[in-house]
């Protein structure tokens, strides 16, 4: 009779590897409150300035991609001990920055971090975590994301208004966005110390070839026996070799697996939905329709602290609705939210220095609609592709399905992100916010048609028999 695992014994682990969401979501918007700043500080130009803010992400694709091949070959731990060091690398390196190469540089840097913290982070919480509470611990990772995002856009408004502005001398002579930056230092710092004290994923260890470990990894993650957890782990594993990219082509059928083009789907789909341009470019979107810098910032914090809520009730939701429902939710309320965004902003008038101009009833349909948008995407896409991408692929092709759908995940960011200006400049808010609703109504519709429920399963259940998702012939 298998023992009921405790939750103490697995919080501080996952909240531990939550860290790298937090490190993720700092460094991912931090660059919100610096855009202006760092185009005065290096003269660049709109499209220098467009690559300064999304550089990063190629890093993010980079780091991705190699993260499950490294964390397959070094194991979880390791590999987010060194994301933790180059986190603290690019934070340092991005604020003392004196051009646009060095600073593209850094942020490339720290941009692998990223990729690595995103994929390695949900895997390690869901190879350690029981099936009966997967989900809510799986969603740390995103409510780490969140609430990194929000320290970073409040960190950046007290700092700008604390220096007088972004761009402004502020302590020991050095800029306030360079301070921006360096803040990131502190949290890195945490989460390499917080590493210290937890243990190696126990199906890592199974997959290494380290029986004994990984029996005592489980025990002391609260799971039972640990002989009999490491047994049933290895039933899903080849034992001819260890786990590897081959591994995603299936032997028998001659093709990729089903479920990693369902993975890759729900990375990239993520992202297509147009999350980040209110994250990455908040600021300037703001005052694109006519609100001022501080307004803007405000606007900012406003739409972390909700995206925190609905994270919140992602957590309480996921292990009790399940993870299609919330998908299904939240997809079509991200559609009509930025429907309502594509209309608006279509319908605004243009004032005398070229910026949007939003009657006063406008402007609050605009800052509702999109806080209700923020909301649909907190409480589905957002938690709920990492938490399926911890839990979809197979015990023996996990690492390696990881890399590509970070590799894909990223990808769509960059694509998005860089994407933006060009949109803004050429069709306008309106025009981008009603892609935006197109890819959201989409979603919709491929989580109703290719999406199967993981609530309550174990991971070798899932490993033993992958549910084919329907519409895709097996």
């Amino acid at each position: 009779m298998k023992t009921a695992p405790s939750l103490g014994s697995v919080l501080l682990p996952a909240s531990v590897a939550a860290l790298g969401g937090f490190l993720f979501g700092f460094d991912s918007g931090v660059i919100n409150g610096t855009v202006g700043a760092l185009s005065l500080a290096f003269g660049s130009s709109a499209a220098v300035t467009g690559f300064n803010v999304a550089s990063m992400l190629l890093g993010c694709a980079a780091g991705a991609f190699l993260a499950g091949r490294i964390a397959d070959g070094f194991g979880r731990r390791a590999t987010l001990f060194v994301a933790a060091v180059v986190f603290a690398i690019s934070a340092w390196g991005s604020g003392a920055a004196g051009g646009s190469v060095e600073f593209v540089v850094y942020r490339l840097i720290g941009g692998f971090a990223v990729g690595a913290a995103s994929i390695i982070c949900p895997a390690y919480i869901a190879e350690i975590a029981p099936a009966a509470i997967r989900g809510r611990l799986a969603t740390l990772q995103q409510l780490a994301i969140v609430l990194g995002l929000f320290a970073a856009f409040l960190s950046n408004f007290i700092i700008a208004h604390a220096s007088g502005g972004t761009s402004a001398v502020w302590l020991f002579g050095h800029q306030a966005w360079q301070w921006m930056f360096w803040v990131e230092l502190i949290p890195s710092v945490a989460f390499f110390v917080g590493l210290l004290f937890i243990p190696e994923s126990p199906r890592y260890l199974v997959a290494a070839g380290r029986p004994g470990d990984a029996a005592r990894a489980f025990e002391r993650l609260g799971a039972g026996d640990g002989d009999a957890q490491v047994a049933e782990v290895a039933k899903t594993l080849r034992a001819d070799h260890k786990p590897s990219f081959r591994d995603l082509r299936d032997p028998v059928r001659r093709r990729v697996h089903p479920i990693v083009w369902v993975g890759v789907a729900l990375a990239a789909l993520q992202q297509l939905v147009g999350i980040n341009v209110v994250f990455y470019y908040g600021e300037v979107l703001w005052r694109a329709a006519g609100f001022s810098e501080g307004d803007a910032l405000k606007i900012n914090v406003i739409g972390g602290f909700i995206n925190i809520t609905a994270t919140l009730v992602a957590i309480a939701l996921i292990d009790r609705l399940g993870r299609k429902p919330l998908l299904l939710i939240g997809s079509v309320g991200m559609a009509v939210f930025l429907g309502i965004l594509a209309v608006v902003f279509s319908r605004a008038g243009v004032g005398e220095d070229g910026s949007l101009a939003l009657s006063s009833s406008a402007g609050t349909v605009a800052l509702v609609a999109a806080n209700l948008y923020i909301v649909c995407f907190g409480i589905s896409w957002g938690p709920v592709m990492w938490v399926l991408l911890g839990e979809i692929f197979p015990n023996q092709f996990r690492g390696a399905a990881l890399s590509i759908a970070g590799l894909v995940q990223w990808a769509a960011n960059f694509l998005v992100t860089i994407s933006f200006p060009v949109l803004l400049a050429g069709i306008g808010l309106g025009g981008a916010y009603g892609i935006y609703a197109a890819f959201a109504a989409f979603a919709a519709y491929f989580a109703w048609r290719f999406v199967r429920e993981t609530k309550g399963r174990t991971l070798e259940q899932m490993s033993a028999d992958p549910p084919p998702p329907r519409g895709v012939p097996v």
